[in-house]
């Protein structure tokens, strides 16, 4: 699959996803820090990949209709998160997505949970 991950990412972050055979790409590798949400999210249309990001505007399906796209992953973290809780939430949803695929649909992934957005929200 294939993954833009925000800017608000690091390395590890994305050796998670490589090392589970993703291809993925970050905000900061293509210099578009900075840049609209609305940017963004049609460059990661453009490039069919999907979004990976902590920035809750991108839930906001009216704004960014997840039927448009390949895919956003909305990651909700604590208020002074820990690394390990990161990886822990990106390793949970790599795990959830070999069960259910992404495309055309938004995933709030929470500590205790993933609601998937589609027509209908689903809980796992």
């Amino acid at each position: 699959m294939k993954f833009k991950l925000d800017e608000n990412f690091g390395t590890r972050a994305q050796e998670l996803f490589r090392s589970a055979s993703h291809d993925v790409q970050t905000v900061l590798d293509q210099r578009l820090q900075g840049c609209s949400d609305k940017h963004l999210y049609e460059i990661c249309c453009k490039e069919h990949r999907c979004l990976v990001t902590l920035d809750l505007d991108f839930a906001d399906i009216t704004r960014f209709p997840p039927s448009n796209g390949n895919g956003i992953v909305v990651i909700r973290l604590p208020i002074n998160p820990s690394i390990n809780l990161l990886k822990q939430l990106i390793n949970q949803f790599l795990k959830t997505l070999k069960q259910m695929p992404i495309d055309k649909k938004l995933w709030i992934v929470e500590a205790d949970r993933i609601r998937v957005h589609e027509s209908d929200v689903e809980e796992i």
